[in-house]
């Protein structure tokens, strides 16, 4: 679902209100998020009932304190810098990230034709998300998992490894590849999520 990620006054409370209104309906799902959505799904369960949740490669959030502060306190960045810096300040906060960064970052693994088609999806990114306290109250009482990709280059993987172990009281789970598998290794990607099931 597509997330007010453009919006400069939104923040992940109503990145999780979005999601929990496109849940409307749903009885008591399964929640995934990636990335930056590892921020939003444990408001989401705060706020309706959820089977479990899957943390992707994501951030995981510590209750009142901002991922820039994490970011501070935790090796949560990757170990090696990227090679390109193609970052556009669009005002308000709001930034656009450059194809060849964005195919760095995000899907260094990809077949070109695959990379240049998820960078076209791409859209401007407020970063308020990183500055704002959590707004979770309390990790939420439901079943997480965490998945991690092995290769990652936009989050550390040693990080992902240590924070399911310490915030999620879990073992994370491996895929091979880089941050994006959905996008590189789908079917492989779904077996691991039917299997953590």
């Amino acid at each position: 679902m597509d997330l007010p990620i453009s919006e400069p006054a939104a923040g992940l409370a109503d990145y999780a209100d979005t999601v929990t209104t496109a849940m409307d309906g749903l009885s008591v799902p399964v929640v995934v998020g990636h990335s930056m959505a590892g921020l939003v799904i444990p408001l989401v369960a705060e706020r309706r009932p959820v089977s479990k949740l899957i943390f992707l490669a994501a951030f995981l959030p510590e209750p009142g304190v901002s991922l820039g502060e994490q970011r501070e306190r935790e090796p949560i960045d990757a170990v090696v810098a990227p090679k390109t810096a193609e970052w556009t300040d669009l005002g308000d906060n709001v930034w656009m990230v450059g194809p060849n960064t964005a195919t760095e970052l995000f899907y260094p693994d990809a077949r070109p034709g695959d990379a240049a088609w998820a960078v076209s999806q791409l859209r401007p990114q407020a970063y308020r998300f990183m500055s704002e306290p959590s707004p979770l109250s309390a990790w939420p009482d439901v079943l997480s998992r965490y998945i991690v990709c092995h290769d990652d280059v936009a989050i550390n993987p040693h990080w992902c490894r240590a924070a399911a172990r310490d915030r999620l009281g879990t073992e994370a789970v491996e895929i091979a590849g880089a941050h994006s598998p959905f996008v590189t290794r789908p079917a492989e990607l779904a077996e691991l999520i039917h299997s953590v099931l």
